[in-house]
């Protein structure tokens, strides 16, 4: 008995269970039950997902990776003591480092006009090296970079100036080194070179010596200068706006125009003002905060080289120039200023008013090389044809014999060239 009624009992928890875990359909014997319905999650991530996209830059974002991918791959290339080409078996070592997600053998067939794969005469494998094409693209640039010293120096010292502290730490500027169009020896080349503007505190830490007038003014102030003069704006309108560049679908939902408009006017410490940071607890605090935040991270991606910057790299810069806000978040918010791309498993955030069908506006000319270099990645394995037999390999390095001469393989290499 004892157990029958033990099972009816379990039998009857079972089933009002079973009835709760049921929704209730609405109706009029059931009207009096209530339902707590959640209120929706808005969060940056909510917000990345529902953002209008633009596929231009969505494309032009993709191809920056390969490129990217194709520099690292130089670089490891180029740091062998061998010669200048590298056996496929050992690139296949440097996916994780270089971030690749597919054989380094079809990467390197996909693009031969920036790889030259050929056999080896003598060890008979697969080796490759950067094109001659490509080559010249990279001296070009460095190039490009030497003649634009003067230009890079104010860009160092104009960060130093947005810096609460008039210091920033050189690893967060060899994150961006690229995006700022910084040579790999920049501080020999930049920073122990001018002395007189920048000095070394602890090897890691970079200071600026004195402040310069000429270039506290902002990017901004440049084009709001411009909008009052040409379209005879009153300068309460422009004093402290932004240019506005909304994506193609953009939905402006109701009383958007009047919030952003009241933004717009709204004033705010600007990036190289030496005033008191804006208190948060003050009437407008957070407002102004944020807005000030806006106006570094817009004149930081104009002293950038193509106008974009990945957003993981803004966070080593947000204590020096005190930004105490979520970098995400905050450009998601204006969506008309920035634009957040999220191909290849990065986010990529760039300047909407320089971009205009997937293209800079203003070019310069660090961006015009690294254009042709992008070309190279467009064409893929268009227009090719077999590759003739490779350069000579002046020396190459013997398994535990040192380094042998490498006269003997040119006539190889020579009858090879000459019975093709």
């Amino acid at each position: 008995m004892r157990l029958l009624e033990s099972s009816k009992l379990s039998l009857f928890k079972f089933k009002a269970c079973s009835l709760s875990s049921q929704v209730t359909p609405f109706g009029p014997f059931n009207s009096f039950v209530q339902k707590r319905w959640r209120k929706p999650i808005i969060s940056a991530q909510t917000r990345l997902e529902d953002r209008t996209r633009d596929s231009n830059l969505d494309k032009l974002t993709t191809h920056l990776k390969k490129l990217d991918i194709i520099l690292k791959l130089h670089v490891l290339m180029s740091s062998r003591k061998r010669g200048p080409f590298v056996s496929l078996q050992l690139m296949s070592r440097w996916r994780n480092l270089v971030g690749l997600n597919v054989g380094i053998g079809a990467f390197v067939h996909k693009y031969p006009h920036v790889f030259e794969v050929f056999t080896h005469p003598v060890r008979r494998n697969l080796c490759c090296r950067i094109s001659k094409k490509m080559m010249g693209l990279i001296e070009e640039e460095a190039d490009a970079m030497k003649q634009l010293e003067l230009e890079l120096v104010h860009r160092v010292k104009k960060l130093l100036m947005m810096s609460v502290s008039g210091t920033l730490h050189l690893h967060a500027l060899r994150l961006v080194r690229r995006e700022l169009g910084l040579p790999v020896d920049f501080r020999e080349s930049i920073l122990s070179k001018y002395s007189k503007d920048f000095k070394l505190v602890d090897l890691e830490v970079v200071e600026l010596i004195s402040r310069d007038e000429n270039l506290d003014v902002a990017e901004i102030e440049k084009w709001r200068e411009k909008e009052f003069r040409e379209k005879w704006l009153s300068e309460f309108e422009t004093k402290y706006a932004f240019p506005i560049n909304f994506p193609t679908g953009f939905e402006i939902q109701a009383g958007f125009r009047d919030k952003l408009k009241n933004w717009q006017r709204l004033p705010y410490v600007k990036p190289y003002d030496r005033k008191e940071s804006v208190r948060i607890r003050t009437c407008g605090g957070i407002e102004r905060y944020e807005k000030r935040a806006v106006g570094i991270l817009h004149e930081f991606l104009s002293l950038t080289a193509e106008k974009m910057v990945e957003v993981e790299r803004l966070a080593h810069f947000r204590r020096d120039f005190a930004m105490d806000v979520n970098v995400r978040e905050l450009i998601l918010k204006h969506p008309g200023i920035f634009y957040i791309s999220t191909r290849r498993n990065s986010l990529t955030v760039f300047l909407r008013e320089a971009y205009s069908k997937g293209c800079l506006i203003q070019s310069n000319p660090i961006y015009d090389v690294r254009r042709k270099m992008l070309d190279l990645v467009f064409l893929g394995s268009r227009n090719t044809r077999e590759m003739p037999a490779q350069k000579e390999i002046k020396e190459f390095k013997v398994d535990g014999d040192g380094i042998m001469d490498g006269d003997w393989v040119i006539p190889m290499l020579e009858n090879l060239e000459n019975g093709s």
